[in-house]
């Protein structure tokens, strides 16, 4: 932890700047790489949002019982077969091992005061004994397929305050998703706690400062492939980390990103360019990315309703040094869906997934039958991956979509 912490949010934002020069301390990387590259396989789901309701479905209703059936479909894919139809890598064969587990984020849901927000320490709790404790899952070794997470806007606003109650005041942060993300991550000497997160007696300054210090930035080498797992989004801190990762990385070695935000940023999740930059009920700004927001609304104002035209500019300048990350996965709006980012000015082509939320879905909220989690394959040999829909509550495929891994023109 730091030893120094700024007392403003003002004061993080420069801090948080500075940061971007020489977090490579506060990220991990591990390089063991199979000498022969072969097929790998994960699964990629978001947003358990546990702590709140659903309509009810096949007798279910609560985020521990909706997650707890996906949970229990999940570990049936390995006896699934593949579509032979998609032609896609792996078609027609029995799924078998998977490699690991992705969750993009929102594990607990923001306590904002209503009486079916649980608090995070809950969340947690049932999350753990779904995905942690529940998932039986194996990889090729037989052993329980690993599980990575990334933090999202929830989990992160719980930690370090919102501008409803009780996250309006310092005594009612709970960091306990964030900083048990962090622990399962980063595996640090010491873990990180709650009450060193935030303080013995709470503080939103401590908080920012935690939050600023112990940000999640992992990345692995599984088969040919250079996975890389970020908190919140590819803002200037995450970009300083990856490219001293990246440093290390093939310029043709396939890099595939997971994140919580989709690559066009919701402006309400930059910092405040406001006053003391907090975070405050009149300016609705989360503070969750360094970033402040640049751009104004059609009133020539910086609010939430802006673009967030300058930092995907930003976004967009930096991938084009780094053309080998063929591939983007996210959740945080609840799409499920395949498409290609081009960028506010249409310069760009990264192939983006969006995975369905089990508790928030825009469609399977209202049509149970559309539940998905991603099923993934990837042959870095042949430089294909294939990203299949699997609609869990049907027990059948979905959508399929095959990319080229080589790296992109733009």
């Amino acid at each position: 932890m730091m030893t120094s912490r700024p007392a403003t949010a003002k004061a993080l934002v420069a801090a948080l700047t500075l940061a971007g020069l020489s977090l490579a301390g506060c990220g991990s990387s591990d390089s063991s790489t199979a000498t022969t590259p072969a097929t790998t396989q994960f699964v990629f789901t978001s947003d358990a949002h546990y702590g709140i309701k659903r309509p009810a479905f096949n007798g279910y209703s609560s985020g521990f019982q909706v997650n707890g059936a996906m949970i229990g479909a999940m570990n049936t894919m390995s006896d699934v077969t593949f579509p032979c139809t998609d032609g896609g890598v792996s078609a027609c064969q029995q799924v078998g091992p998977v490699d690991f587990v992705v969750e993009g984020g929102d594990i607990a849901n923001r306590s904002e005061g209503a009486t079916n927000h649980q608090t995070a320490a809950v969340s947690w709790a049932q999350f753990k004994a779904d995905y942690i404790d529940g998932l039986t899952l194996k990889n090729k070794n037989g052993q329980q397929s690993p599980l990575f997470i990334v933090p999202g806007n929830h989990d992160v606003s719980n930690a370090i305050g919102f501008y409803k109650a009780p996250l309006d005041t310092a005594a009612g942060l709970d960091a306990t998703s964030y900083v048990q993300i962090y622990n399962l991550m980063m595996k640090p000497a010491s873990e990180l706690t709650n009450a060193a997160f935030a303080g013995a007696t709470p503080s939103f300054a401590t908080a920012a400062a935690s939050y600023a210090q112990d940000r999640i930035f992992y990345s692995k080498d599984i088969n040919g492939v250079h996975f890389i797992f970020i908190t919140m989004w590819p803002d200037s801190t995450a970009r300083a980390w990856m490219d001293s990762d990246l440093a290390r990385v093939g310029a043709d070695t396939p890099v595939v990103l997971f994140t919580h935000d989709q690559p066009d940023i919701e402006t309400k999740h930059l910092t405040n360019p406001n006053g003391s930059h907090d975070i405050n009920a009149t300016d609705q700004f989360e503070n969750l990315v360094t970033d402040q927001s640049q751009d104004t609304d059609t009133n020539g104002n910086m609010t939430v309703d802006a673009p967030s035209t300058t930092e995907q500019r930003a976004l967009v300048a930096w991938l084009k040094t780094h053309r080998n990350i063929v591939a983007y996965f996210h959740g945080n709006d609840h799409i499920n869906g395949a498409f290609t980012y081009t960028g506010p000015d249409n310069d760009i082509a990264l192939k983006v997934f969006s995975v369905d939320s089990p508790m928030k879905g825009t469609v399977s909220k209202t049509d149970p039958s559309q539940l998905i989690y991603k099923v993934v394959s990837v042959d870095a040999a042949a430089k294909k991956m294939t990203v299949r829909d699997y609609l869990w509550n049907m027990k059948r495929w979905g959508a399929s979509t095959t990319i080229d891994l080589t790296p992109r023109s733009n």
